[in-house]
């Protein structure tokens, strides 16, 4: 099997496709190998094609680690580490839209995700990735020392702005999650590479500590304006059966809300996703 894969970058900066395989067969070592070396090399790996049952996603996403639950979302029937990401076609907005690290707002956010594209429109809908490698790796002399020395803080928001802000997942929220806070340094040290990454998240963090909101403000929109310089990024276009798997230490993302019909109020796409969470 693993003489059958090829990577192709998907850009410079992040991102790789991965093809000839199928994901529902068992891997071999040689095959797994590839994949796990493409997933730290490019940060988010991208495969076509690949019709997956639940039972099939569960098996090959804990091939990167332990699966947990998102907090404030429920899991499908019988599958609670499985959430279904849903967009109506009157929805203007996506799940997921703003850029973010996944869950930072916990004390030890996830490894990465796995998410699988079931409905998906002929075009709008694509998700950006962000390579935070590069974001820190590029910042001025000055910048980075006020990153090295500085914590944000990581805000949930309410629970149900998770679920119940969307109409075909407002009956998935979970009941008595309560809101999560975290409080992290602005860079952190990948595991397995040794890179340092710049950790901002947008959609959740919002303050610097010892900082007032004004200044905080100031620092952090300037962050996300260089995290996020198109040299840094890629865009992917979401096909059925696709699947994208990104590594949640050194990437942010956004799913764009690009749905015009919508917005226009007219009759948008519908996008349903499938998506498993990694543990550490």
């Amino acid at each position: 099997m693993s003489s059958d894969l090829e990577v192709y970058p998907l850009a410079s900066a992040v991102g790789a496709e991965i093809l000839g395989i199928d994901l529902a067969q068992p891997l071999d070592a040689g095959a797994w190998e590839i994949i796990e070396t493409a997933f730290h090399n490019h940060c988010v790996i991208f495969f076509r094609d690949q019709v997956l049952s639940p039972d099939q996603h569960v098996e090959f996403s804990r091939r990167f680690g332990e699966l947990q639950e998102y907090p404030f979302v429920k899991g499908i029937p019988d599958y609670p580490e499985l959430i279904e990401i849903v967009k109506m076609p009157e929805e203007v907005k996506n799940f997921g839209a703003g850029w973010h690290v996944d869950m930072s707002f916990e004390q030890e956010p996830p490894l990465g995700a796995v998410l699988h594209g079931l409905e998906v429109p002929p075009v709008g809908g694509d998700t950006m990735f962000a390579n935070m490698y590069l974001a820190y790796e590029h910042l001025s002399d000055g910048m980075r020392q006020i990153v090295d020395t500085m914590y944000g803080i990581h805000d949930s928001h309410e629970p149900a702005n998770h679920s119940q802000n969307y109409k075909g997942m407002s009956l998935h929220g979970k009941e008595g999650m309560t809101r999560k806070y975290s409080r992290h340094r602005l860079f952190r040290t990948h595991p397995v590479t040794g890179r340092r990454s710049l950790f901002i998240s947008p959609d959740y963090c919002m303050d610097i500590e010892g900082m007032t909101p004004e200044e905080s403000r100031l620092i952090l929109d300037l962050l996300e304006k260089h995290a996020t310089r198109e040299e840094f990024t890629c865009r992917f276009r979401w096909q059925p059966n696709s699947i994208a798997i990104w590594d949640n230490r050194c990437t942010m993302h956004m799913a764009l809300n690009d749905d015009l019909s919508a917005r226009s109020g007219g009759n948008g796409f519908k996008r349903v996703m499938r998506r498993s969470t990694i543990r550490r």
